[in-house]
């Protein structure tokens, strides 16, 4: 099957593959059945299989999956053998958390710096990633080649600010800001709404004895 032709709810699984097997490795699990990845992830062995037979399988029967080779080969599938580079705007307190975040090193994702409006911040470091001022973020854009931008700021400005991240080649945004950002065919938004995803919580938690 093409890759191009896997669905959203596959790919939308795939990290949580990478995250559970990286943990394997941790703990120097060599090799692990559909089986017992179920049993881990909460996937059926069957839905597992499936979902990797998408992209090769890469199991052996009666071996079951090599745990280093399958998360290697779910990191090519996901691009993470290739680093990418990114901003932050908005270095409020959520902006302030995703660069503090160290994890983003580790898989590849390395945080250029962050860009806010408000002159007090100017010149501020978080963890060695400077803020700057946002006059500069086309500039800054173009000349360090950024692939990826993180929006944290308010619904208000959102919109602009993809506008402008648009005009300056940015083709990859992760929005934090609670509203839907327009952007061209070629641009892709990863949306992250708390409150959206606080909501949910809530249903479940308000129907889990009607079940």
């Amino acid at each position: 099957m093409s890759e191009k032709n896997v669905s959203m709810a596959v790919v939308r699984r795939l990290p949580k593959y990478y995250r559970y097997l990286g943990d394997l490795m941790d703990r120097d699990v060599k090799r692990i059945s559909s089986k017992e990845l179920s049993d881990i992830i909460g996937f059926t062995a069957s839905q597992i299989r499936q979902d990797l037979n998408n992209f090769g399988g890469f199991g052996q029967q009666g071996y079951g999956y090599n745990v280093e080779e399958l998360h290697f080969e779910i990191s090519k599938i996901l691009g993470l053998t290739k680093q990418y580079k990114c901003i932050i705007i908005g270095a409020g307190n959520l902006g302030q958390a995703l660069a503090n975040y160290t994890n983003f090193n580790k898989s590849g994702y390395e945080v250029k710096a962050l860009f806010d409006i408000n002159p007090k911040l100017f010149g501020i470091k978080i963890r060695d990633i400077e803020i700057y001022d946002m006059d500069y973020i086309h500039k800054f854009i173009k000349e360090d080649l950024i692939d990826i931008a993180m929006i944290c700021t308010s619904k208000d400005s959102a919109q602009g600010i993809a506008d402008k991240l648009v005009a300056a080649g940015i083709e990859a945004i992760w929005n934090f800001a609670p509203t839907d950002l327009k952007v061209p065919d070629n641009v892709l938004v990863e949306n992250v709404h708390l409150v959206e995803s606080l909501l949910t919580l809530t249903y479940l938690y308000n129907t889990k004895d009607n079940k």
